[in-house]
């Protein structure tokens, strides 16, 4: 603890309200700005303020371990860095990194011969911005324009500018509040777009033509459902544009001729609730991948004149997870999770007969990258390991041979060698098998003894993958193991993982991460108390279960931007994201027993009179996932309610959103204000 300042304390303001006869006291719901998302309440600010003053007196002690791993981090990192080039058209296209500059610019020259061309200056965009972050951008057809998006405070609302590639103008149009990927008509004369509306959510299509007043901009499509989200794409041959629609469950999309956006869309298939499906396009027939007859999902076809009759190509199998297929002109791709392992697989348009491509190692990260062109004769992939490096291969499809192109340079050093990994496969308490990546030195002792880092999320289907991490090693440098719990919530073993963890089987999430804590400790990879864990907004939601279950278990805990007052915010249909997550978390409005489930776990509501572990917390000001009142309620209120003397801490960025301060050093910075708190509280400062 630290004698510069105290631990601020909000106040209590009576406040209450009642749903299906359940009345529910929030006596730190005033932290809410009424005039959100413009946040000037005086009290509001000065609560938050006075948080920051106790995060920065408490931390400031440890300011030379800081300065240590900021150090250790940033020589991990090669500053003057650059992307593999890649061709796209009549152009190659790269993206760098100059010594000390904390965004990128980007670059291209013609594959005829000619200059370098900086077609976008990542740094210059950023100047006197204390945020800033580069959204969608896209090169029209003809090569000419660039269309890209900024962001300069965190809150997700981008604005959309064109740039003339030949002659460096900047062109007078602009697009204010874009949330969406900018996609091109064939001619390099018409860009489409989505707008976020009143509630941040994007609700339409809109296309703009070059050289016209933004206020004559055309609305090409708009859902009514307020669930629902619109995203814009291409097909693989850019002959399509495809308008995609849906929540958490179910989807829908159209199709528009690249070469006339204007015409009626074309409907592929009408929304089932239920129903997922993702379409392309290849010589006239659409290849669609859907969850219709199974939840890890299948590929089936359709021609454009039935779009909505569908043929099985592929069917789905228990043990094979279908995330994703890419059409080429001459072949496509599969990707997927066999038994929670990345495959990749080529296969041809005849006989659709699977050719796997193989990976060194049992347990990796694997994907297709940049691979923007239609007619190729080799593929560009990116592999990583909890061991190896981030590596860029050409996959060449005549030999079958993986090139080489990159590995991730560690300027400082990096000896593979002194570190092994495992998956590890531990019990939950219903039985379930829950895999776990490990990584840790290679003297690492099996005694309970070592500290271990324990990260989790488990939500949204998202799979967590076993990938490489040059920070991490400043954990593993001082005898840290390092441990992914593929929990439930996620989809790492299928899309019935998913389903598994959320709803009204949501628990299943926490349930799974105390398990593989307690399973660790019974392999004598740690014991209780030296466990630190962290995890992020809907894994910050996992933070707070586990610590009001489980308080005794945790050493040292990080919640960032934690989504912790879940039934507030689920009742609350005015907040941006609200209607599209109750497919996650239930309607809690409409529903007593959806109310009643999230009621039963949600972090902040049960909050009690017990021990803590030393706990930090991040939030974002204007964080428009992740509202900052939910982290500051939740402080507030373990501040007030909670028994012991552990170290509370709460950093709101004043000028940032979800994903905390931009910049490759910026955030480096808190990642290294993360570890040393946890190096702190678990004694193994150095």
């Amino acid at each position: 603890m630290t004698d510069q300042i105290q631990p601020p304390v909000a106040q209590r303001r009576p406040h209450s309200f009642t749903h299906h006869g359940i009345t529910v006291d929030d006596p730190y719901a005033w932290l809410r700005d009424p005039g959100y998302p413009d946040v000037k309440d005086k009290d509001v600010l000065a609560y938050l303020e006075a948080e920051n003053g106790w995060f920065e007196g408490a931390m400031a002690p440890h300011k030379p371990l800081l300065d240590t791993l900021f150090q250790e981090m940033k020589g991990r990192i090669k500053e003057d860095d650059q992307s593999v080039p890649q061709k796209d058209g009549d152009y190659i296209y790269w993206r760098a990194f100059e010594t000390g500059a904390q965004y990128r610019k980007w670059y291209r020259k013609p594959v005829a011969g000619g200059d370098d061309q900086l077609i976008l200056d990542e740094p210059a965009l950023a100047e006197g911005h204390d945020y800033f972050r580069l959204g969608a951008m896209s090169v029209s057809p003809d090569g000419r324009y660039l269309a890209y998006a900024i962001d300069t405070n965190g809150s997700e609302r981008f604005e959309a500018r064109i740039k003339d590639l030949f002659s460096g103008e900047i062109l007078p149009e602009v697009i204010p509040d874009t949330l969406s990927s900018l996609v091109w008509t064939s001619d390099s004369k018409g860009l489409l777009y989505g707008l976020a509306n009143d509630n941040w959510r994007t609700d339409n299509a809109r296309l703009h033509w070059l050289d016209q007043d933004v206020a004559s901009d055309v609305e090409l499509f708009h859902e009514d459902d307020e669930g629902f989200r619109v995203s814009i794409g291409l097909t693989s041959s850019e002959k399509w544009i495809v308008i995609a629609t849906g929540d958490h469950v179910t989807s829908e999309a159209w199709l528009i001729p690249a070469d006339n956006p204007t015409a009626a869309p074309m409907l592929v298939a009408a929304r089932k609730p239920g129903r997922e499906y993702d379409v392309d396009e290849h010589d006239g027939t659409l290849y669609i991948k859907t969850n219709d007859a199974h939840p890890n999902f299948r590929l089936v076809k359709a021609t454009l004149d039935a779009p909505d009759q569908w043929e099985e190509v592929i069917a789905a199998d228990a043990h094979f997870y279908l995330t994703d297929f890419t059409l080429f002109k001459g072949f496509y791709v599969t990707e997927g999770r066999q038994d929670g392992l990345d495959q990749i697989e080529l296969r041809d348009y005849a006989t659709h007969s699977p050719k796997r491509i193989a990976f060194p190692e049992a347990s990796y990260s694997a994907s297709l990258d940049d691979n923007p062109e239609y007619d190729v004769t080799k593929l560009r992939i990116g592999y990583e390991s909890m061991v190896t490096p981030d590596t860029i291969y050409d996959y060449h499809l005549e030999t079958g041979e993986l090139e080489v192109l990159k590995v991730q340079e560690i300027p400082s050093g990096y000896d593979a060698s002194r570190y092994a990994a495992e998956r590890l496969m531990i019990a939950a308490r219903d039985g379930t098998e829950i895999p776990v990546s490990i990584v840790y030195p290679k003297d690492f002792p099996r005694d309970g003894s070592a500290p271990l880092h324990l990260y989790g999320y488990g939500a949204y289907g998202l799979a967590m993958e076993p990938g490489f991490s040059t920070s991490r090693l400043s954990l593993l440098d001082r005898g840290f193991a390092f441990a992914i719990a593929h929990i439930r919530g996620g989809d790492d073993m299928g899309q019935q993982w998913y389903l598994d963890g959320k709803l009204d089987k949501r628990t299943n999430t926490f349930t799974d991460f105390v398990d593989v804590a307690k399973g660790l400790i019974d392999l004598g990879y740690s014991s209780k108390g030296r466990i630190s864990i962290s995890g992020g907004s809907a894994g910050g939601e996992l933070m707070g279960a586990v610590i009001n279950s489980d308080p005794d278990l945790w050493g040292a805990v990080v919640a960032h931007v934690p989504f912790v007052d879940v039934l507030n915010t689920m009742l609350d249909e005015t907040l941006p994201l609200t209607p599209g997550e109750w497919p996650e978390w239930g309607n809690p409005i409409e529903d007593e027993a959806a109310f009643r489930t999230i009621q039963s776990y949600d972090p902040y509501t049960h909050v009690s009179a017990q021990d803590y572990p030393p706990l930090m917390v991040t939030a974002g000001l204007n964080d428009p996932r992740v509202t900052y009142w939910e982290p500051a309620k939740w402080v507030a209120k373990l501040r007030a309610t909670k028994t012991d003397n552990n170290i509370l801490l709460l950093k709101t960025n004043m000028g940032a959103g979800h994903g905390g301060k931009s910049g490759r050093f910026e955030s480096l910075h808190e990642t290294a204000e993360e570890f040393a708190f946890i190096l702190w509280q678990l004694g193994v400062e150095g």
